[in-house]
């Protein structure tokens, strides 16, 4: 069975989003295969789970300030800031017969793509529900899900490097001792690659190992390939549409 790569390099918000949007249009219409993609964020963006309210959770003056994007998701979960990171994305039919039926069973099925991924950078990771992978007890990777026309689309992030002060100034905090500790907090609870290696790992490289990865764990013939034309535009058009609106990204 063969599967698509898509190594995408780096994109601002909105075309990010809007590709992975298009993917799971084209892959539902079975019009592409199923498919791998493997993304940067430039410039670095804070992206909110889709039923959470841009205003409660981000400093939208400061990300202004800094010049970071800011974007709601069709995927939940919560804020996520994106900066020195690989962001990966996976499409596939709900009755892929490699893909458990059930989201659990998918999340942990894609997830070990990532644990062996991992492993190729000599790191051990492992898998905990629903939707998190840790190394040495701290969490390198959050994942998100969706379910729409028959098809799953579940991305994620896979830590390279961490700026736990910059990510807690462009995340709205009730108060500043509030801010001190979840800063505390975080620092105890989140690590990265570099963090784990002690250097500094090349962003092609953990692409390469999380493709690896992927390949192993379905057993699948992961072919380089590129978005269709039809995928382009369609992305553009969503992006216009829905991304880079303020009614979608204020919606709540």
């Amino acid at each position: 069975m063969e599967w698509r790569l898509l190594l995408t390099k780096f994109n601002d918000a909105f075309t990010n989003m809007a590709i992975d949007e298009a993917i799971l249009i084209h892959r539902s219409k079975d019009k592409v295969p199923s498919t791998i993609r493997l993304y940067g964020w430039l410039p670095p963006a804070v992206s909110i789970g889709y039923f959470q309210s841009l205003e409660d959770e981000v400093n939208l003056k400061k990300c202004n300030e800094f010049g970071v994007d800011y974007i709601r998701r069709i995927t939940g979960g919560g804020a996520v800031f994106h900066d020195k990171e690989v962001t990966y994305s996976c499409v596939v039919p709900i009755n892929n017969p490699l893909m458990p039926t059930d989201i659990l069973g998918s999340y942990k099925k894609i997830c070990a793509g990532l644990v062996k991924g991992l492993s190729h950078l000599g790191i051990e990771s492992s898998f905990v529900p629903l939707n998190d992978i840790i190394s040495n007890n701290k969490k390198i990777s959050g994942n998100a899900q969706t379910r729409k026309f028959h098809t799953i689309l579940q991305h994620g992030t896979i830590l390279i490097d961490t700026d736990v002060d910059k990510m807690f100034s462009l995340l709205k905090v009730p108060s500043e001792k509030l801010r001190d500790k979840m800063i505390k907090h975080v620092k105890e609870r989140v690590t990265s690659i570099n963090a784990i290696l002690g250097r500094e790992v090349d962003f092609d490289n953990v692409c390469n190992a999380l493709a690896r990865g992927f390949k192993e764990e379905f057993d699948v013939d992961l072919i380089k390939g590129e978005l269709t034309e039809s995928e382009l535009k369609l992305a553009e058009k969503i992006a216009k549409e829905r991304y880079k609106n303020r009614e979608w990204n204020h919606k709540r």
